[in-house]
């Protein structure tokens, strides 16, 4: 499965930005503020490709999709959220966007987790960064 996300949106506070499976638009997705030098919880994290894995996630108790080797950032996920307070560097996902903002997140990341552990066991799962 590939995931692609395209940043669309930058302000002060956060980016918004377009997540796509396997070539067709799923949802929108938020995360911190594209910055030059990383802050911790508070920084999007670098352009690039990288490998997603679900597994369980402590903080919140349940499985979650995980991003690996980011680099200078552990524990990168993609989970529901509205605004950039609540990402601290992961993605954040909603049906719909408006100012920092994206909203209807946890039909989204079910609807985007329903069709991640459905991909075959086999099959890796990677995620593009634009």
């Amino acid at each position: 499965m590939e995931l692609q996300l395209k940043r669309t949106d930058f302000s002060d506070e956060s980016t918004i930005g377009e997540l796509s499976v396997d070539g067709q638009f799923e949802c929108y997705t938020l995360e911190d503020k594209v910055r030059p030098l990383k802050i911790p919880g508070r920084t999007a994290i670098p352009p690039g490709r990288y490998e997603v894995i679900i597994d369980q996630s402590q903080r919140f108790g349940r499985l979650l999709p995980l991003l690996l080797n980011v680099p200078n950032f552990e524990g990168v996920r993609i989970h529901s959220g509205n605004t950039a307070v609540n990402t601290e560097g992961c993605v954040l996902v909603g049906q719909t966007k408006s100012a920092n903002f994206v909203s209807q997140s946890k039909l989204a990341f079910e609807r985007l987790f329903e069709k991640m552990t459905a991909t075959p066991k086999t099959e890796r799962t990677f995620i593009e960064i634009a």
